[in-house]
């Protein structure tokens, strides 16, 4: 609601329109359209109508409905979102919120000992990079294959075959980084964020 009434006022302000000229075009009383830009009161839906129509705008820009969910870059270490856990027993995790327009997917693997990563590699137009944060991964790229150790990394092209398996006991960590994001990943963080969000 906070969010509502900053909106109302910011427009409002822009279009340099008094509190009681925007109240009169909208049929309501200037305190409590006031009460509203306060997050006071909450507006009808038939006043919230008429005051969008006052400031030349839609309801669903009132609303927000075209701003992404998460407007800060950071994200705390205790904050990653879980995705899925593949049937191998890797588990993916988000390392930023979801985002409308959102250009790359950063993503942590935690692979135990002992499990594998196949079917989080789609191939798709686009690049990857991963880095391995802990332990060692074997990966394989296409034909070639590469033994990993914490701090080596790869980067290639996503239409290429992949896979990465933990041979040891010990559990490894990856970072995966992919351009464009994975639609199937970032529809998962979408559902887990809007969840999280309701009151």
């Amino acid at each position: 609601m906070n969010r509502l009434g900053g909106r109302i006022r910011n427009r409002r302000e822009a279009l340099h329109m008094s509190l009681g000229e925007v109240a009169q075009k909208a049929g309501i009383s200037a305190s409590a359209l006031s009460q509203i830009e306060n997050a006071k009161a909450f507006p009808s839906i038939l006043t919230l109508k008429a005051v969008a129509t006052a400031l030349h705008i839609t309801v669903g820009e009132l609303i927000g409905e075209n701003e992404t969910i998460k407007h800060s870059p950071y994200l705390g270490a205790g904050e990653k979102r879980f995705i899925r856990k593949n049937s191998g027993g890797v588990s993916l995790y988000s390392l930023s919120h979801h985002e409308t327009g959102k250009q790359m997917g950063t993503y942590l693997m935690e692979f135990p000992g002992g499990t594998a990563a196949e079917e989080f590699f789609e191939a798709h137009a686009g690049q990857e990079f991963c880095y391995l944060i802990s332990g060692e991964l074997n990966f394989t790229v296409d034909k070639e294959n590469f033994h990993l150790q914490a701090g080596d990394s790869l980067y290639y092209n996503s239409f290429k075959k992949r896979k990465a398996f933990n041979e040891t006991s010990e559990p490894a960590q990856l970072l995966w980084v992919l351009t464009p994001p994975d639609p199937r990943f970032e529809q998962s963080l979408a559902a887990t964020e809007i969840i999280s969000n309701k009151p």
